[in-house]
């Protein structure tokens, strides 16, 4: 779908390599506003069509409109005759992302995961009940609990290579989710490797890895369908969660009997332990919703963004070279060349993130450049879009780690993580997550791509996986340690 160049290696040069986007006001209108509403742009085809499309092929639907109305203009909703403005300006979302919570609340309530994961999570909640989980589930994402994870990510990263067989294709996205799912796994349940058979954790991590597998199926977007705005799963979603509920419901009854969630610090012992302003525990059905979510959300994106930069690598000659040789030097150049691996994670979450578009819904009237739009309004932003802006990423269509090169990523300009007071809780765990992984791989493997074009891009319900699962031959591989 995109196209690869080659990496230079100066560091110097990765300056002139961001952009900046010409400023487009932003942001709430004043109550003494009086300028009429000014709307974007609309796609001229009927409903029906236009839900077709953005629900199978929104990558190429949502690069066709820029292309032929602009950075911001209107959709139809995917059910109801809802209009949807989509913008891809950093401005826009800058006034988005640092709105007070009120004026631009999340439509993660609404979103299609919404059937899966239920009504009590962190991520389908918004309002003061989010921040409340958000302030509880902050601190073993972050920091010196992030830090602890190290060793155990390395552990499983070769455990997993182990397996692979040299000489023949193999799905890297599958592996990778075996790696980053026991990782959450074990921050989760506190059971670190793989757990025992016959136990509800290792019944879980099986109901997981089973459903993952069934959901990159053609007839999972025909289910997913199905189960757009609705509150509660029908069909086969239904029977699908029904089998990996058994396992979450088991391990919540095993854990309450146990009576120890003080003595412990995985998150299910944190939530356990957890009581509203009434001193009333979570229950049951709030603690599934929150440990699904954390569990899925905390491994697959991840896990995916694994797949695309391996895909985007074995593309990419001169990248990869750069990987491998500093991936298999010894600790103290690793440390002086980190920059790099960092650089490989920016980039290939610029050129493929997972999450591609994320929404709220603005309660005042709202100013996008020169458009206005009323209170209600739902306006997405296109996070694919916005990394693939000429302005703002020359060349956007290559894969040149070196662009992130003695440069952080901007915060209104690199948001595969969201931003504000949404922000993916998980984003430091997963940062760490590809550092170890991405240089555990490059350091003992050798891959190349198994077709040299470039592996399109699928859309799967809220995200963009690599249509083949990113598929590479190991030509050689070496030891651990």
């Amino acid at each position: 779908m995109l196209a690869s160049a080659s990496a230079t290696t100066h560091a110097d040069d990765a300056h002139a390599l961001i952009g900046e986007a010409p400023p487009s006001p932003a942001g709430p209108l004043a109550a003494d506003d009086l300028r009429p509403i000014a709307l974007p742009p609309a796609i001229p085809l009927p409903r029906a069509l236009q839900t077709l499309r953005f629900s199978v092929r929104q990558i190429e639907f949502v690069f066709r409109y820029r292309r032929l109305l602009g950075e911001t203009f209107r959709f139809r909703g995917v059910v109801d005759d809802e209009f949807v403005v989509l913008t891809s300006h950093p401005d826009h979302v800058k006034s988005l992302f640092t709105a007070k919570p009120d004026d631009a609340p999340s439509l993660t309530g609404e979103s299609p995961l919404r059937p899966i994961v239920g009504p009590n999570s962190v991520l389908t909640a918004i309002g003061p009940r989010h921040m409340r989980q958000r302030k509880l589930l902050l601190p073993p994402f972050h920091g010196e609990a992030v830090q602890r994870y190290a060793e155990m990510i390395a552990a499983v990263a070769d455990r997993e290579i182990d397996s692979w067989p040299v000489g023949k294709p193999i799905r890297l996205a599958p592996s990778t989710q075996a790696i980053t799912l026991d990782v959450i796994m074990a921050g989760i349940f506190g059971v670190e490797g793989l757990p025992e058979k016959g136990t509800p954790e290792r019944g879980l991590r099986d109901a997981i890895r089973w459903a993952v597998g069934l959901s990159v199926r053609p007839e999972a977007q025909l289910f997913e369908l199905l189960n757009i705005r609705r509150e509660e799963p029908a069909g086969p979603l239904k029977r699908l969660l029904d089998h990996v509920d058994r396992f979450v419901y088991a391990l919540i009854d095993q854990r309450r009997e146990a009576g120890d969630a003080a003595q412990r610090a995985d998150i299910l012992s944190l939530l356990l332990e957890a009581t509203d302003e009434d001193g009333t525990p979570l229950t049951d059905r709030e603690l599934r919703d929150e440990l699904l979510t954390l569990v899925l959300a905390g491994h697959e994106t991840t896990a995916n963004s694994l797949a695309w930069a391996f895909e985007r690598l074995v593309r990419t000659p001169a990248a990869y070279d750069r990987l491998r040789d500093i991936s298999r030097s010894g600790d103290a150049a690793f440390a002086d060349e980190d920059g790099w691996i960092e650089a490989t994670i920016h980039e290939t979450m610029r050129s493929r993130p997972v999450i591609p578009m994320i929404g709220r819904r603005v309660t005042r009237p709202w100013e996008l450049g020169e458009y206005r739009v009323p209170a209600g309004t739902s306006v997405a932003m296109s996070i694919l879009l916005l990394h693939h802006r000429e302005d703002v990423y020359p060349d956007p269509f290559a894969f040149r780690p070196e662009r992130f090169l003695g440069v952080r990523p901007g915060t209104y300009t690199w948001i595969p993580f969201g931003g504000g007071i949404r922000r993916c809780l998980g984003a430091a765990l997963a940062m760490a997550e590809q550092r170890v992984v991405l240089r555990a791989i490059a350091r003992r493997t050798d891959l190349v791509a198994v077709d040299a074009a470039p592996e399109h891009a699928r859309h799967r319900n809220v995200t963009m996986i690599p249509q083949e699962g990113a598929r590479v031959i190991v030509q050689a591989k070496r030891p651990s340690g």
